[in-house]
């Protein structure tokens, strides 16, 4: 199977399966998914939409938020990993979007990734998810998944998503990012060894898995 053929496959067995896919991280807004992006890192999330309900009763705006302390909202996020630097990133961006972007979420790669604690990996997340431009956000199950597939090498995250826009359709980016991310966890999750119902990397993938190298 060629890499034409490898991509074809996935994208049809990923709609037969995935055909709607809802955002994993419930917010209501622009400035809420933001802050739940944010708190995913090194996080579940089913963890983050435990926690975040009870902080955006409090504050669900940038003006509300930069009223919190940052004590106070860690106290918030503190069951999630890297609490500290998270609740100073999130009183951090809400200041700034307050005061530079009118207390709106900027919708721009560049303006979004001069915000304490959102990288590239945010950034397009709230771009895709939030604005709906086209982006290809590559988390953990993206980077594994690319490469059990023999569609990158693996090396980063950067070359993954260069790899991952190359070769799937600009159209379906925003769909397909999701669909792999609920393909990793609930068929081929971390480890060495493919579980049979594995479809994709039993039939396209490499024969031995290496999780590190």
């Amino acid at each position: 199977m060629n890499k034409k053929e490898k991509v074809t496959f996935v994208i049809e067995t990923l709609e037969k399966l995935y055909s709607i896919v809802p955002i994993p991280l419930d917010h209501k807004d622009n400035f809420t998914l933001l802050v739940a992006v944010l708190l995913s890192a090194q996080c579940t999330d089913k963890r983050v939409n435990i926690i975040t309900p009870a902080l955006f009763r409090k504050a669900d705006t940038p003006r509300k938020m930069r009223k919190l302390s940052i004590p106070e909202i860690k106290e918030y996020i503190k069951t999630c990993g890297l609490a500290n630097n998270k609740s100073k990133a999130i009183h951090g961006l809400s200041v700034i979007l307050e005061d530079q972007f009118d207390g709106i979420v900027p919708e721009s790669f560049e303006d979004l990734e001069t915000l304490p604690g959102v990288g590239h990996k945010t950034a397009s997340v709230v771009m895709s998810q939030g604005f709906g431009h086209p982006a290809f956000p590559v988390d953990t199950h993206i980077h594994r998944l690319m490469y059990r597939w023999g569609l990158t090498n693996g090396k980063n995250v950067v070359q993954t998503e260069k790899d991952a826009k190359r070769l799937f359709p600009k159209e379906i980016w925003n769909k397909l990012h999701l669909q792999i991310i609920y393909y990793g966890r609930e068929y081929s999750p971390a480890g060495k060894n493919i579980k049979e119902n594995d479809i994709i990397t039993q039939t396209i993938g490499r024969k031995t898995v290496l999780e590190s190298r």
